[in-house]
């Protein structure tokens, strides 16, 4: 199963302030192929903080997309109406497994800890990040401690007018 992420962060390399906020985000972003990703995936694995704020933006942003969502407490949590989503728990590898064999190739990782537990067990194999021109000064930041080295591979960057700089990586050397 490939796995994939594809995230904004402050230039400083914050996805959110330090309660989660993300209203530094531009509100109408020039198209910078969100779109064309999201339509390459065929799930989008998230974890509950960010299902949480997804569930603030008042509509189900992801439409009939399968959405799993990761939580210790999964049996808490209840989808919105009309959302195709499933609740699991456990390790990265183990959820990657249970993907697979429901035929799912390609996913989408999103949120902080959710991203970062999936890069420490090495199932992202691409990063698209997404850096607009704000500085934070804190926050929460997309990376967090390794046991190890992860070595990329620069793929592209693309420049948008209104500043947003997008680089990809594919993970490996």
């Amino acid at each position: 199963m490939k796995a994939s992420v594809f995230i904004a962060t402050s230039l400083d390399g914050f996805i959110a302030r330090e309660n989660g906020a993300i209203d530094w985000l531009p509100e109408n972003p020039e198209p910078h192929g969100y779109d064309e990703f999201i339509g390459s995936v065929d799930a989008i694995v998230i974890g509950r903080k960010t299902f949480e704020t997804v569930l603030g933006f008042g509509g189900w942003a992801y439409g009939k997309k399968p959405v799993v969502v990761l939580s210790t407490h999964a049996s808490e949590l209840k989808a919105p109406e009309g959302a195709n989503c499933d609740f699991m728990s456990g390790d990265p590898k183990e959820i990657a497994a249970r993907l697979d064999e429901r035929g799912i190739h390609h996913v989408y990782v999103d949120g902080g800890v959710t991203i970062q537990r999936f890069l420490e067990a090495g199932l992202i194999q691409r990063l698209i990040i997404t850096r607009i021109p704000v500085l934070l000064g804190s926050g929460i930041p997309l990376f967090g401690p390794l046991s190890h080295d992860v070595l990329l591979t620069h793929v592209a960057t693309k420049t948008f007018g209104g500043g947003l700089v997008q680089s990809e990586y594919a993970i490996g050397g």
